[in-house]
């Protein structure tokens, strides 16, 4: 599929590229990355992303050039979505009349593209990324190495999660051998937190709640607009419920505009939140998933613990 991917590249000479709103380090790193592979190719290529860089990933080359939109307009010959399961997870409008090439990793991954290259067993979509680089023969300035560098840390928890192997770190030692300097973006990711973030992280600590294997937090609307926070604040909350010692599987709720819930999810492996997040529409890695659910709190809560609790009690 990686050779229909290229074939289908070296065909046409405009591309726009984009991700998943709400955009994490992986999609970030990700589409940076691999438009700028595009241009060394010789290509004219554009990142839209509906909601934008994330503050905590603008420090990374070319997150400048990015451009935030609800629409994409222009003579685009392709878009390449990344990390993306459907056109409707970009949020974006104008890619339906559009040839489209999707690059995805997860194990909930979808063929909705005219060509689909999907592959459960990479750690993250930077590592498909990289591998199109190789396979197309283009260099790795050390930009390029930084952008993926953060896409695949960020996409293993740290190198945490489960599936990280001694394929990730030869990887990893490629592209810190192409520029990519660890302790840079572990510092431009990790402690770069806003204080809405640190106040909102506080929120959510008093709403925490174990039973068992099984942790959980919420927060709300309100407490989201007394912290001052934005969306992208939320990122990561949910580990923290994840690193209390007895708790293998943890859920992060937060209330959206028209009561709904977005609902993060992680595990440590004993339990394939993937599957969990499926049943509700959602999706991602079978340790670090997401989806949405209907409220009211105690109702999307309940929701998610009964789901949680019966996978639990299989293992």
């Amino acid at each position: 599929m990686l050779q229909e991917v290229l074939q289908q590249i070296e065909q046409r000479d405009r591309f726009v590229l984009t991700s998943h709103a709400r955009p994490d380090g992986d999609a970030v790193g990700s589409v940076l990355a691999c438009c700028q592979i595009l241009r060394a190719m010789g290509k004219r290529a554009e990142v839209v992303l509906h909601d934008g860089v994330p503050r905590i990933y603008r420090g990374l080359p070319f997150a400048d050039q990015v451009l935030q939109a609800d629409r994409v307009t222009g003579n685009y010959e392709a878009a390449i979505i990344l990390e993306c399961d459907s056109i409707h997870r970009t949020r974006l409008e104008g890619l339906q009349d559009r040839f489209l090439i999707s690059i995805d990793h997860h194990v909930s991954g979808r063929p909705f593209a005219h060509v689909n290259w999907i592959d459960p067993q990479a750690v993250a979509t930077g590592e498909m990324v990289f591998r199109l680089a190789r396979e197309a023969g283009t260099p790795f300035s050390p930009e390029i190495a930084t952008c993926l560098y953060t896409a695949l840390m960020t996409d293993t928890g740290s190198f945490m999660f489960q599936g990280t192997n001694e394929h990730t770190f030869a990887l990893a030692r490629e592209l810190v051998l192409a520029g990519a300097d660890p302790s840079h973006c572990a510092r431009s990711i990790y402690f770069a937190h806003s204080v809405a973030k640190m106040r909102l992280l506080g929120e959510a600590l008093r709403n925490l709640n174990t039973d068992g294997h099984i942790g959980w937090a919420w927060v709300t609307q309100e407490q989201m607009d007394r912290c001052d926070a934005k969306e992208e604040d939320c990122e990561g909350l949910v580990n923290y419920v994840l690193s209390i010692g007895e708790v293998e599987v943890a859920a992060f709720l937060r209330e959206l505009p028209g009561g709904r819930f977005r609902v993060s999810l992680r595990s440590k492996g004993q339990l394939n939140v993937a599957r969990v997040a499926e049943r509700f529409g959602g999706g991602g890695h079978e340790c670090a998933s997401g989806c949405s659910v209907d409220g009211p709190l105690s109702h999307a809560v309940g929701q998610i613990l009964e789901i949680l609790r019966r996978g639990s009690s299989v293992q």
